[in-house]
């Protein structure tokens, strides 16, 4: 008889933690006591997942508002600076922006419209469309922006981006300038020197601009790539991932180290246990809320480090489809048994095209299994930010 339990995903406590704490051994500690105090075993192929925030918590990767603002002034000139599409959330980039407002005189501040990158509206697409606005071509000023629109607040936090973004800007000496544009080229007619503040379509955006004459075009991630006055940093991202610590602080995305760590947290299982499990480090899982239209990745990747054994996509069979097709003519047991056969013959050849395998996610497992960690962990209070996934890799002929 197949095991009757699939896929279980357990959030795992453990203590806060701080710079310079061996996570590998807080990690194999906490899961280890969750096992005992649960009563359940470790097997192989089960995945450890720790959120990127004790990560970057353990390796101290932290930076100021002036050490962002240091960067932005000798890298763009500390005079009037474009600012292009950035995310709306106090969390993820007022912080950033403070640094990059006392890095400059002057922000002109471009919006992208009717939301940012990452879902969160500044407007409503259908009264876009009954105000006979292109958002393909039409920019906006601010006159324009309230005239049509007025003051619009996010529905769950109640903010008025528009302004808090430009009292924040002025509360760090610079002024400000404010325009609605989708097009990236657009802020070239206020100023040749822009930080392109953009996630997942930054390469685009800086092409676009340097393509148009953008004589200094540089990304969030090209902001805090190494140390400024004994900051933290990220090689690859800089502030791309950041968030808030505290006022004037944010916690970088974790650095490439992180990559040593979950190599070394699979070592001391498999001492431990003689278990070979995977593991990783996992940030914003990618999905989108249907009722608030946010898309929650507002990380550069889900998955920033993991063990070899996560890379790739799913390569599974669709059960209904060989149910109502393959095997339309069976039920109960000899079901049972036809289906699990078709399983078997699966040789890890890939099955992309098939036609039993449609409709199965074609998604990166990282991507997958990242996500499925940020919904069990959530944001809050829950305290476990380690998650322990078993089952994942299992299929209907598992025993």
């Amino acid at each position: 008889m197949s095991r009757m339990v699939g896929t279980v995903a357990r959030g795992i406590r453990a203590p806060i933690i701080r710079t310079g704490d061996d996570l590998a051994q807080i990690v194999t500690d906490s899961v280890l006591a969750a096992a005992a105090d649960e009563g359940f075993s470790l097997r192989d192929r089960d995945v450890i997942a720790m959120t990127e925030a004790i990560v970057a918590r353990a390796q101290g990767n932290y930076a100021t508002v002036d050490q962002i603002a240091a960067d932005v002034r000798a890298k763009l000139g500390g005079g009037t600076i474009g600012v292009v599409f950035p995310i709306l959330s106090r969390n993820r980039f007022a912080i950033c922006l403070r640094g990059i407002a006392k890095g400059a005189s002057k922000i002109v501040l471009q919006l992208s419209y009717p939301s940012d990158e990452v879902g969160n509206h500044l407007v409503d697409l259908d009264l876009v469309d009954e105000k006979g606005v292109n958002p393909y071509t039409d920019v906006l000023d601010l006159d324009q922006f309230r005239s049509l629109f007025g003051h619009i607040l996010h529905p769950f936090t109640g903010v008025d981006y528009i302004d808090y973004y430009s009292d924040l800007i002025r509360s760090c000496g610079a002024q400000v300038e404010v325009i609605f544009a989708n097009d990236p080229r657009a802020i070239l007619k206020y100023t040749d020197a822009v930080l392109t503040c953009d996630i997942h379509t930054r390469q685009r955006s800086k092409r676009l601009l340097k393509a148009a004459g953008g004589k200094v075009v540089l990304g969030l991630d090209e902001i805090l790539n190494e140390s400024v006055d004994g900051s933290g940093w990220n090689q690859t991202y800089g502030l791309l991932g950041s968030n808030k610590s505290t006022e004037d602080k944010v916690k970088l995305f974790p650095r490439a180290e992180c990559q040593e760590l979950v190599e070394e947290v699979q070592r001391r299982i498999l001492s431990a246990t003689g278990k070979h499990v995977e593991v990783m480090v996992y940030g914003d899982g990618a999905f989108k809320d249907p009722v608030g239209k946010i898309w929650e990745l507002a990380d550069p990747v889900v998955s920033p480090a993991y063990t070899p054994g996560l890379e790739g996509t799913p390569n599974e069979l669709k059960l209904k489809y060989l149910a109502d097709n393959d095997f339309a003519d069976l039920s109960g047991e000899a079901l049972r048994q036809a289906i699990q056969g078709e399983i078997r013959k699966k040789d890890g050849s890939s099955l992309v095209g098939k036609m039993a395998a449609q409709g199965t996610t074609p998604r990166r497992l990282t991507d997958l299994i990242g996500s499925l960690c940020d919904l069990t962990s959530g944001s809050g209070d829950k305290g476990t930010p380690i998650v322990l996934i078993q089952g994942y890799f299992d299929n209907y002929t598992t025993e």
